[in-house]
């Protein structure tokens, strides 16, 4: 009973704390909750435990915007690319021990964290798209399928399209939900995703829109800069301790 109640406060305070992050930022619900359930749970736990969450989190940034039609059109190859690698990658994160996926995820967490933080901005020549769209979405979903985390290389990827502001986030949904839907299915494909795990799913909608609300609030109180710096140092942190844990465990 004990352990019952603890594993939904978890639930509850680790939805509602990677929804007030996509309040604030417009991504990265999955980065932070693959994080905090990683400490708990397996990773395939933790991402069956994504699917229906992220899915209706993003499902207004692709609705949201004018462009979606637009944006499909250009980016349908590096979505393509992200549904292979991604259904095919996800029997690493089936197979590999707990413990060294962990690492895994804990390593994507830096590496993005620190790229985030330091990398330049870059800007891809639309004459370079036609190929290297695939070519990203497929090494990304090869990273999601291995550690459940969809964010290398694909998010500094698209921000380097010069879409605008509103165009970005519709991109980030649509990817971040294409790559969401790709991931279930390689669980489904490989055997590790059941019907129990859809209803926990089910379950953190409500604090995932909680923190997404709280989150909006959130943003009109505070520096865009100051809070994404205490994100980064967050997830840097998170990586950090995944890294570490299979050594001192």
């Amino acid at each position: 009973m004990n352990d019952s109640l603890y594993f939904y406060f978890l639930l509850v305070v680790v939805f509602v704390l990677a929804g007030v992050v996509k309040g604030v930022t417009g991504m990265g619900l999955p980065t932070v909750a693959m994080g905090l359930l990683g400490s708990a749970l397996s990773p395939v736990a933790a991402a069956s435990m994504l699917f229906v969450p992220t899915l209706v989190t993003n499902a207004w940034q692709i609705l949201a915007g004018p462009s979606i039609g637009r944006i499909v059109r250009r980016l349908w190859p590096m979505m393509l690319g992200v549904v292979v690698a991604t259904v095919a990658g996800a029997a690493l994160l089936v197979r590999v021990q707990a413990r060294w996926s962990g690492l895994a995820l804990g390593v994507a967490l830096i590496v993005y964290a620190v790229y985030s933080a330091f990398a330049p901005a870059l800007r891809v020549p639309a004459r370079k798209e036609r190929w290297l769209s695939p070519l990203v979405g497929a090494v990304s979903g090869l990273v999601t399928g291995a550690t459940g985390v969809f964010v290398m290389p694909a998010v500094p990827y698209l921000q380097s399209l010069g879409l605008d502001r509103d165009e970005l986030v519709q991109a980030l949904g649509l990817a971040f939900t294409v790559s969401t839907i790709s991931l279930t299915t390689g669980l489904l494909v490989h055997g590790a995703f059941g019907v129990q795990q859809l209803g926990l799913s089910a379950l953190a909608i409500v604090p995932a829109l909680a923190g997404m609300w709280l989150g909006q609030k959130i943003r009109g109180r505070i520096s865009a800069r100051a809070f994404r710096l205490c994100f980064l140092g967050f997830l840097l942190l998170l990586g950090i301790e995944l890294v570490v844990r299979p050594w001192i465990g």
